[in-house]
């Protein structure tokens, strides 16, 4: 019901009025967020590569739905363009699912490598039968563990506790394998789950342990950084179509000029949340990383006998330097 009338309220009131068009984009962050920073500036861009024909409303926060829903009305072309995480991605374009596995990446040169590559192009490709096309990654850093009682020091610490993980059948698995209970709960309802003794902990990036004020629960944050996860800018192949050749070029424009700010906007908001978090009393763990990652390692040998394009893909990721 929520979805259906989400669908009507955007279609009725979704615009265009003589040759300016004004398109919407949804998605869950903070407006403090980097990568809500840098999607503004690529709409200010677009507004200025177009001559004031093309303006783009944001509506943050959860406004417009969860990141499952934003992309199921873009599927619906209800709405235009959206923000979501590549687990999330991965439950429509199954091939995503790889830039999730644990200690995939060896750092941070790595990681752009990849995702500049042809690999990680085919992967925003991948989308476009399932009616959503990716535009652009952006950093979204490291993900580690928090906790509201106990401390996350060796993979032990994690058996029996109930974390808060995104639906993303990656993650999932990935907890399992520390022998914790993973819980799917969408990000706008994990401060109350937190608050209330739903789940024990969570994963997450630092500058969303902060802005999300999930810090004030949360005494324990352990820089495991199992996960580089990046998040992905998505527009509904319906929107893509309705625009021109010129539009579609302006708009790409404006998504790399918005790339290359967040990279740096984001190394500046890491930095400044972990100072925050230390300064309000958050315990920060340093983790000796190769324990955890050997509890993940069957997670691709599976691959190995189960999907064999997904496994060679991963040797393809390794192999760039």
């Amino acid at each position: 019901m929520k979805l259906l009338f989400l669908t009507f309220t955007l279609v009725f009131f979704g615009c265009k009025t003589d040759d300016k068009k004004t398109f919407k984009l949804a998605h869950g962050l903070d407006t403090n967020h980097p990568v809500h920073k840098a999607m503004l500036k690529m709409t200010e861009d677009l507004d200025s590569l177009s001559g004031g024909r093309i303006k783009v409303d944001i509506y943050p926060n959860q406004q417009l739905g969860s990141e499952r829903e934003c992309l199921e009305l873009l599927q619906l072309g209800a709405l235009d363009m959206t923000k979501v995480s590549v687990g999330v991605m991965e439950n429509f374009a199954p091939k995503m699912k790889v830039l999730g596995l644990p200690y995939l990446f060896r750092n941070k040169k790595h990681t752009f490598k990849v995702l500049d590559s042809q690999i990680g192009q085919n992967l925003l490709d991948e989308g476009e039968q399932f009616l959503l096309k990716g535009l652009c990654y952006y950093d979204a850093g490291s993900r580690s563990f928090y906790t509201k009682d106990i401390p996350i020091r060796k993979p032990e610490d994690l058996e029996g506790l109930k974390i808060r993980v995104m639906e993303s059948a990656t993650a999932i698995e990935m907890v399992k394998k520390f022998g914790g209970s993973p819980t799917p709960i969408s990000s706008g309802e994990l401060y109350t789950a937190l608050q209330q003794g739903v789940v024990d902990g969570a994963e997450n990036n630092p500058p969303v342990f902060y802005l999300s004020g999930q810090y004030e629960v949360c005494k324990y944050f352990s820089l495991d950084e199992h996960t580089v996860i990046p998040d992905v800018l998505v527009a509904g192949t319906q929107f893509w179509k309705k625009l021109t050749n010129q539009e579609q070029l302006w708009l790409k424009k404006a998504v790399l000029n918005s790339v290359k700010y967040q990279r740096d906007l984001w190394a500046n908001s890491e930095k400044k949340a972990l100072e925050s978090i230390k300064k309000s009393g958050v315990e920060i763990i340093q983790i000796e990383k190769s324990s955890f990652s050997k509890k993940t390692n069957g997670m691709y040998e599976n691959y190995k006998n189960t999907d064999e394009e997904i496994y060679k893909l991963i040797e393809k990721i390794k192999e760039i330097n």
